[in-house]
């Protein structure tokens, strides 16, 4: 509760990462009593849940279950179910309230499980950037000591570790690669087309049907099944990244330890590991704001008030006698405040990327020293080659969308059409004018997320990669270097 009222208190103090490398201990038998000398250390398992409260821990519990197989197969279930029930009861307008209120409900909550699953995310990255940069303070020492009680016999790395080394570093399943090529598609710059082609192709048909709620409920049931679909595929994608990724990073922190124990054993050095700090990033006042918001729903706080109002929403609806407009009501509110946090996820999803882009550029340059201190060529490195057309058109997609006036235009978007609405007395009419508008631009949002999470995942597995063969060619010419007084 501390932390959360902290973090309310000091909009983007969240950014702000301090860690610190758990210390490799030595102990060592000098072999005084015939003992042969023997060296013990205490490499720690990487835990991304240190020092996290049991409500953090249980809320990230939540998330992580959200973006499983189960869930994701299940909710494909109801989709279908509501499809087939659809053959039958299509012509009603209650069987596309339905599926409005469903995705309405459904998308707010994983709105926050969104939110959450990118801060969680954002925040391990971010700490074990900042553990390395600690560790790597503490190695860059002891390499000089190295170089001064090497013998003067060179050894360079060997030819094999020269190369880039794949065979420990984790594979991504065929799950995994079954869902990239799935976002691959889904977010496609011809897919994102497509979607438009059918949003025009609907208004154009708007004069035929004399622009009428029918007309409306139309593509307000196709966009709402869209969105629940893209929301849990989502959600899914992101997991099976997040459970790659820390398996990449256990890697990472095994080899990086292995490689600190091993430069302590040889220097006797005993001096603890520093903390490093990595200071929240200079932002504009609408980005702080930006950031602000999304720590607030990200902890759920906004599904609690979700269920105040669902419980208003119930109460009221025997007043209203459950007619249709009591039915759009709940849409009507979530689609307006998921609107919003579909353009705040997606600027948050791009503004924290950056801040690990420059958290990582940070730790290989301190790579390259350590490799300078020893003389040594730095490795060849993995590089995502991501060029094409289609590329660069979504990129550029999802920079525009990423803007802090994108966010702002949707907010004034929200009030207008919360106007719009008031003006029109919230009649049926009114409340499809705050459902249809957030519901078309959500999904387009959701979709070039899909892209961005995309290309991001493949980037940030080609940056671990890197990490990891660093580490191992230093450790590997550690290894095999002579010591003038020998071991």
């Amino acid at each position: 509760m501390k932390r959360f009222i902290k973090s309310i208190s000091v909009p983007g103090a969240k950014s702000v990462t301090v860690s610190v490398a758990p210390t490799q201990r030595v102990t060592m038998d000098d072999g005084s009593n015939g003992v042969e000398k023997t060296y013990v250390g205490n490499m720690e398992r990487y835990d991304p849940t240190v020092r996290k409260s049991l409500f953090d821990r249980w809320l990230d519990s939540v998330v992580h279950a959200a973006g499983s197989g189960y869930v994701f197969i299940g909710v494909l279930t109801i989709l279908l179910a509501w499809a087939f029930l659809g053959i039958k009861y299509g012509k009603s307008e209650m069987w596309q309230v339905v599926i409005s209120d469903f995705q309405a409900i459904f998308c707010y909550i994983f709105d926050s499980f969104l939110m959450r699953q990118q801060l969680i995310g954002h925040d391990s990255l971010m700490t074990f950037a900042a553990r390395l940069r600690s560790s790597n303070i503490s190695n860059s020492r002891m390499l000089r000591q190295f170089i001064e009680i090497r013998s003067e016999k060179q050894t360079a790395i060997e030819e094999r570790d020269a190369n880039l080394i794949t065979s420990e570093f984790p594979r991504v399943n065929w799950l995994g690669r079954l869902s990239n090529f799935a976002a691959g598609v889904t977010g496609h710059i011809i897919t994102v087309a497509i979607y438009w082609i059918g949003i025009f192709v609907w208004i154009g048909f708007g004069p035929y049907c004399g622009w009428s709620n029918k007309w409306q409920l139309y593509i307000n049931s196709a966009t709402s099944a869209l969105m629940v679909f893209v929301f849990v595929f989502l959600e899914n994608i992101r997991e099976q990244h997040r459970q790659y990724s820390e398996s990449c990073l256990a890697l990472i922190h095994r080899t990086d330890s292995s490689l600190e124990l091993r430069l302590r054993t040889i220097t006797g050095d005993t001096v603890a590991n520093e903390p490093v700090v990595i200071p929240s990033p200079q932002v504009s006042k609408i980005q702080l704001v930006i950031y602000y918001y999304a720590v607030i729903v990200g902890s759920l706080v906004g599904i609690a008030i979700m269920l105040i109002v669902v419980i208003i929403w119930l109460v009221i609806g025997r007043a209203m006698s459950f007619d249709a407009n009591w039915w759009l009501i709940i849409g009507t509110y979530t689609g307006l405040i998921g609107m919003t946090d579909g353009f705040i996820l997606r600027n948050v999803f791009y503004h924290q990327g950056l801040d690990e882009d420059r958290a990582f550029d940070q730790v290989r340059a301190e790579d390259l020293v350590m490799f300078d201190i020893l003389g040594q060529v730095f490795p060849v490195e993995k590089e995502i080659q991501q060029s094409g057309l289609s590329y660069r058109i979504s990129a550029a997609i999802g920079r525009l969308c990423s803007h802090e006036i994108v966010v702002v235009v949707g907010t004034v978007i929200t009030i207008g059409l919360v106007i719009g609405a008031s003006v029109m007395k919230w009649s049926t009419m009114g409340q499809l004018l705050c459902n249809i508008p957030p519901s078309v631009i959500e999904s387009f949002f959701m979709i070039i997320l899909i892209t961005s999470q995309d290309i991001a995942d493949a980037k940030r597995r080609a940056v671990l990669f890197n990490i990891y063969q660093r580490r191992r060619q230093l450790l590997s010419y550690i290894n095999n270097a002579p010591i003038g007084d020998g071991e």
